[in-house]
């Protein structure tokens, strides 16, 4: 592949420009080709896809067939996932470790996708942003709180354009009910609830025992990144790994940022003041109930609350998962669907409610009845697409360049992005607090400090201010050689 010594900025500017040279090559002009329509190769986003099977090969297609991106390099440790990528963009150069990919070709690439597991996120995308690269990050941003809040700041300090995968924040859904809010539909928001029947993965179960050979197309060290060591499983590639604290984030990781994102956005809540949950038994067979704290639970109830945040009031904020639900409204008939079934969004207000399901999709006032006969205007812009035009948006805002007049606002911007993943894992960090226990001083079992409690969150800190033990899970320890670099 040639290379083009151009650097970003400088090639933002030459893109725009139009110009019909670049690194020696002549290109024709577009009217010349295919009319105003035509997108000549060097107007295109240079992509590099970190994390090339599952999610990433839809990411990765997303933006390509956007027809405003080339995809040059590809990034997997395992070639069992990338086949399909590899087959289908034969031209991108292929890697394993991404940190050889951005060293060898940092200049032939513009942008980068990343979805891998989540404990790799932050290093990855920093690594990225540290050399002027755009990112797209899967959801939820990252693994710790410490992890959101760098990568929102690196953003800035780099002047990159960021967009995180949860594209329903792109759909239509979420813009009709800011709409509805705004006209006051519902008057003054009070209390959320959201849903999910997620985990589908096991969680609440002992690590597993058997250690089998390493598959040979898995780079199972540079899987691990930077999480502890541990001898291969099979239990955990290329899916299972939600599951365990090393390396997911449970429910809440998975669905939260497709499902918090609508109530966070109409009512523009920043960081919860506190924090509680309460989680479901674990149980094994042949175990009974058990302690198996590298593992998220099979169910869990957060409650975040948020001080004077909704036009100055508060908000009582509910996050269910393992199939457990909120009571039916009583606005809601006997047979119809609350949500979509397994997953959705109720926001009570003093005047009324609305409700939404994943992704922000089919938003309905209560009764159902009322969102045909109530109109208002449209004043939300809406994405090109809707949330299948969210990775295409960020592919065309990163060819326009933060600040140039052609750029156009994203979705789900690291700088909301950010705060909103933060409040997603305080939900994690309310759980793993739950489950922390310490030795009886008689050495008879065990005390379970952080139960039965509200934490108290210092969201500008990041600081549980009473149950220090709590701050351990604000930020993890990387494995040695591994690094954010901040």
């Amino acid at each position: 592949m040639k290379k083009d010594k151009t650097n970003t900025r400088e090639r933002r500017d030459f893109m725009k420009k139009g110009a019909a040279a670049m690194a020696g090559l002549y290109i024709v002009p577009r009217a010349v080709l295919g009319g105003d329509g035509y997108t000549a190769p060097s107007d295109k986003l240079r992509i590099a896809g970190i994390g090339a099977g599952g999610k990433g090969r839809s990411d990765i297609a997303s933006c390509f067939e956007s027809g405003n991106a080339e995809i040059v390099a590809l990034c997997d440790v395992d070639d069992r996932q990338s086949k399909a990528s590899r087959e289908r963009f034969p031209k991108a150069d292929y890697y394993h470790d991404f940190r050889e990919m951005m060293d060898k070709a940092a200049d032939s690439i513009d942008a980068v996708t990343v979805s891998t597991p989540d404990h790799n996120h932050a290093v990855q995308a920093m690594a990225a942003m540290q050399l002027g690269k755009h990112v797209y990050v899967q959801k939820p941003l990252t693994h710790d709180i410490y992890e959101a809040r760098k990568l929102t700041e690196a953003a800035e300090k780099y002047n990159v354009v960021t967009q995180m995968g949860n594209q329903g924040s792109s759909g239509d859904g979420v813009r009709q009910m800011i709409e509805w809010y705004n006209a006051g539909l519902i008057g003054e928001a009070h209390t959320v609830y959201c849903w999910t029947n997620r985990p589908v993965w096991p969680q609440g179960i002992p690590w597993p025992e058997k250690n089998p050979a390493v598959p040979k197309e898995l780079d199972w060290d540079l899987w691990l990144g930077t999480a502890p060591y541990k001898e291969y499983v099979d239990h955990v590639v290329p899916f299972n790994w939600r599951g365990w604290w090393d390396y997911g984030t449970g429910a809440l990781g998975d669905m939260a940022c497709h499902i918090m994102e609508p109530p966070f956005r109409v009512l523009g809540l920043g960081y919860p003041s506190s924090a509680e949950c309460s989680v479901a038994n674990r149980y094994v067979e042949n175990w009974g109930q058990a302690y198996f704290p590298e593992s998220g639970p099979i169910a869990s109830h957060i409650t975040l609350q948020f001080e004077g945040q909704a036009n100055g009031n508060d908000v009582e904020f509910h996050w269910m998962d393992g199939g457990i639900q909120p009571s039916r409204p009583p606005e809601l008939g006997p047979d119809e669907v609350m949500g979509d079934g397994g997953n959705g969004v109720i926001i009570e207000g003093t005047r009324g409610k609305m409700m939404c399901s994943t992704y922000g999709r089919n938003p309905r006032l209560l009764p159902t009845s009322l969102t045909d006969a109530i109109n208002v205007p449209q004043t939300e812009p809406r994405v090109e697409g809707g949330s299948g035009g969210h990775q295409a948006q960020w592919v065309n805002a990163c060819i326009a360049g933060r600040g140039s007049q052609e750029f156009k606002e994203l979705s789900s911007p690291f700088s909301i992005a950010g705060p909103l993943t933060e409040s997603v894992l305080m939900g994690n960090l309310a759980i793993r607090s739950y489950d922390y226990r310490e030795e009886k001083s008689n050495g008879k079992g065990y005390n379970y400090p952080g139960r039965h409690k509200i934490l108290l969150w210092d969201g500008p800190n990041m600081e549980v201010t009473n149950f220090e033990p709590a701050n351990q899970f604000v930020k993890r320890d990387y494995r040695n050689g591994w690094s954010l670099g901040v």
